[in-house]
């Protein structure tokens, strides 16, 4: 079977590049090897496989919160394996990322959204040019939640209807990882002409664009733990927040601050001081996509996009809430008569106002903010922590 930098050889036609990362993996025996990991005990760790190491290793750094990477093998039972055993498909191990991150920065949910954006979860083979069991994708979880959030994500992605083959990543337990030597290190960093030509041969991101298209580019903050979250990671010991949903019972709404600090400008202008964006100029008043809208200050769920339609007034526009009771209707005489506002009810957002103008079944047009609001995508859902609304949610009415 042949290594993956055999593979470069071959696709360069034995070019001097090929020739050069050839000789390099020859003396794989010869370099010393070091440990990798950060010394600070407050970061997470999580590892994965996706292929190619170096591919996987530059995904991960690429994410906000991602403090090191680490190319290494995992998987198998060979003890402190060279590159030359594992290539050979021998040893049991796959080629694996050993990843450190700042749980305050970023959640397990958002490694995984970032995970799925890199590689082919359908191919239990290989990954792309490279095949054998030593470059087979997987996710080595290090405790329960990781286990459970990791299922939860493969399911809502199989499910997604991104694919047209099955979602077969394997989850498995976490048992041992063994750095790969120093030179596959930084690999894309060191060798960026040789990472180049590998990963253009590859076919690797021709299959991205091809499944992910637009999205593919990810909103990492969405997946950024926030003060007065209630849900806690169990990633590091730290206590740092995860991105679970939301509950009421332990909600607390930071103070104007705080929220000036996290928002922007319009965000805050319109949740905290009742403006009004824009008509045609804001972000989701032409949003097409499936999902859930979450009020951008607490994350409390408020319209499914399976009630959103075109009003033509350029804010988004719903028939209803997503549930009964979770918005509060205000009186508002603020412009040149009376109108009823809308607001969150635990972070007390304003959103916008209700007027009775909208399509069957209410007859009601919920006429938002963009800015009061967040979008999720209905694939992202169950990381985000609102599986429960999954069912709920399809394309816009119109």
């Amino acid at each position: 079977m042949k290594t993956r930098i055999t593979m470069v050889v071959s696709l360069l036609a034995a070019t001097v590049i090929g020739l050069q990362v050839h000789a390099q993996s020859s003396s794989s025996g010869d370099v010393t090897r070091s440990s990798y990991a950060p010394d600070d005990p407050s970061l997470a760790v999580a590892t994965f496989a996706g292929g190619c190491f170096w591919c996987v290793e530059e995904g991960f750094e690429k994410i906000p919160g991602v403090v090191e990477a680490v190319s290494g093998y995992s998987g198998g039972d060979e003890v402190d394996p060279t590159y030359k055993q594992v290539s050979s498909g021998q040893t049991g191990h796959t080629e694996a990322v050993k990843v450190y991150y700042d749980p305050e920065t970023i959640t397990y949910q958002g490694l995984l959204q970032g995970f799925w954006r890199f590689m082919d979860p359908t191919d239990a083979d290989g990954q792309f040019v490279d095949r054998g069991q030593q470059y087979r994708p997987a996710i080595f979880y290090h405790n329960d939640r990781q286990a459970r959030l990791a299922r939860e994500s493969k399911k809502a992605l199989a499910e997604s209807g991104r694919y047209d083959e099955p979602v077969v990543i394997e989850i498995v337990p976490f048992e041992a990882f063994y750095p790969a030597e120093e030179y596959h290190q930084d690999y894309s960093d060191k060798n960026p002409i040789r990472y180049n030509v590998y990963t253009f041969n590859s076919g690797r991101y021709q299959f991205i664009d091809e499944v992910w298209g637009d999205d593919q580019k990810l909103d990492f903050s969405q997946f950024k733990p926030r003060e007065g979250d209630d849900a806690m990671s169990n990633d590091a010991g730290s206590g740092a927040m995860s991105g679970t949903g939301f509950d009421p019972d332990t909600y607390t709404r930071p103070n104007d601050a705080v929220l000036r600090e996290r928002l922007t400008e319009m965000q805050y202008e319109v949740t905290r001081e009742d403006a009004t964006e824009p008509a045609f100029d804001n972000e989701y008043w032409d949003e097409k996509r499936a999902g859930i809208y979450v009020d951008v200050v607490s994350g409390e769920p408020l319209f499914s996009s399976s009630d959103k339609y075109k009003s033509g007034t350029g804010w988004p526009s719903f028939v209803r809430p997503i549930r009964e009771g979770i918005l509060v209707r205000k009186r508002d005489e603020s412009w040149l008569g009376v109108r009823t506002e809308i607001r969150s009810k635990y972070a007390d957002s304003h959103l916008g106002h209700v007027f009775e103008d909208g399509p069957a079944p209410t007859g009601l047009r919920y006429c938002m903010n963009s800015a009061a609001l967040r979008f999720i995508p209905k694939d992202q859902m169950a990381d985000a922590g609102y599986g429960e609304f999954v069912d709920e949610v399809g394309p816009p009415r119109s």
